[in-house]
């Protein structure tokens, strides 16, 4: 194995038994602290008690398993088996329990444990009530914990209540993406001008910093094409797919449906077209004007083949079913990823000059310009939804594309 300077700084910490209760791998994305948290968990668990339970877990399973599962298993082989079905697994002969942190029903799953290790991936995600109940369940003589995390907002739980707190027996190792010196000096500039504002602070210089300011801060008129420049790159590089995005209207908040296509190689992102309406008269109005402006795009725009609505409505989601399924057009529950990993996601794509917006799209290009972060509260970022701006257009946007995260960003 192969290591960065950073990387070799902190396996010493293994090898002359500096490690301490709470160790926390924070940083930059792709500075290479999941890499090195995962073999110092190893290596560590290799010389620990083979009778003891240990722990591992991630926001979601599905996650704990891309992240970290399945390139533990590509490094030692057989030495490392896991099951997601049982959610356990073997790691050089100690029984390992996987589990998910994503609700705060997730703390009663780790109850009654009794561990002398554990494992937590993209620490900031999880819930307090699970991590301070994991904290109990480490009561064997000499357990560790080894976590990793990017920065968040410097209130967030995990900064505010153990990184700043000197009393705990807790080791911090910060990592940025220029300790990586594995990585194309190429992709490091390509990935630097990806993030602006508070997220090039914090994943890329590693930084706790607050969200101020407008949340878009790089679309300008170079992400506003015209339908004659739409025509010219796309006649480049054609649609490969499209999809509609729905936000309902309610308690004074509008109707949003908005058309977003993605050329070949999952390359460039499109806002192609819209509908918004404050009026909200009826529900059958609002299925007719969704079948006619479904029926429209699938006419302007052939690859459209999935509307993704807020999943709060069932009945109207049956009801649009029904009314676009003969223009084979499936209607599914939107993922709701969480708001920032769909506001980072899109700001990515906007910085690296990879998302158009249709001059014709006034709408969405009013929510774009107008976005702020809620400054009432700076102890989390919030998106200022108070009724000043049009967020309904937006989540309606990142409705139709936030499942397509993983092609998009090439992970």
């Amino acid at each position: 194995m192969t290591f960065s300077p950073k990387q070799r700084q902190a396996m010493l910490l293994l090898k002359n038994g500096k490690l301490r209760r709470l160790n926390i791998f924070e940083g930059s994305v792709r500075s290479g602290k999941t890499y090195i948290s995962m073999i110092m968990w190893a290596f560590w668990l290799a010389k620990s008690p083979p009778d003891s339970a240990y722990l591992m877990c991630g926001k979601t399973l599905t996650t704990l398993k891309r992240n970290v599962l399945e390139p533990l298993k590509s490094l030692l082989g057989n030495c490392f088996q896991y099951s997601e079905y049982k959610k356990e697994g073997l790691l050089f002969g100690r029984r390992v329990y996987l589990e998910g942190a994503s609700n705060s029903e997730a703390e009663s799953k780790i109850r009654g444990m009794t561990l002398m290790g554990a494992y937590c991936d993209e620490l900031t995600l999880f819930g307090e009530d699970f991590f301070v109940m994991l904290l109990s369940r480490l009561s064997e003589q000499g357990a560790k914990l080894f976590a990793t995390t990017n920065p968040d907002n410097p209130s967030h739980w995990v900064k505010r209540n153990y990184l700043d707190d000197k009393s705990l027996d807790l080791l911090s190792m910060k990592f940025t993406l220029d300790d990586n010196d594995f990585l194309p000096a190429e992709y490091v500039g390509s990935l630097k001008k990806e993030f602006h504002g508070v997220f090039y602070d914090r994943y890329i210089l590693g930084k706790w910093v607050a969200a101020e300011g407008r949340v878009y801060e790089s679309f300008s008129a170079a992400n506003i094409v015209t339908r004659a420049e739409l025509k010219e790159r796309l006649e480049k590089n054609r649609l490969m797919t499209a999809a509609v995005g729905v936000d309902y209207g309610g308690n004074g908040s509008a109707s949003a449906f908005v058309l977003v296509g993605i050329d070949a190689g999952f390359r460039n992102l499109y806002v192609l077209s819209e509908y918004y309406d404050k009026r909200n008269r009826s529900a059958e109005n609002l299925i007719n004007n969704f079948e006619l402006f479904v029926t429209q795009c699938k006419s302007d725009f052939s690859p459209l083949q999935a509307a993704y609505c807020d999943s709060a409505e069932q009945l109207l989601i049956k009801s649009f079913r029904q009314a676009v399924g003969k223009y084979g057009v499936e209607v599914k529950n939107a993922l709701k990823k969480p708001i920032n990993t769909r506001i980072n996601m899109l700001n990515r794509l906007i910085a690296a000059k990879r998302f158009f917006v249709l001059n014709e799209c006034v709408h969405v290009i009013d929510a774009l310009q107008n976005a702020v972060w809620d400054e009432r509260d700076l102890h989390k970022d919030v998106r200022l939804d108070n009724g000043t701006s049009n967020i309904d257009s937006l989540d309606a946007l990142e409705y139709a594309f936030e499942r397509y995260e993983n092609r998009l960003f090439g992970f």
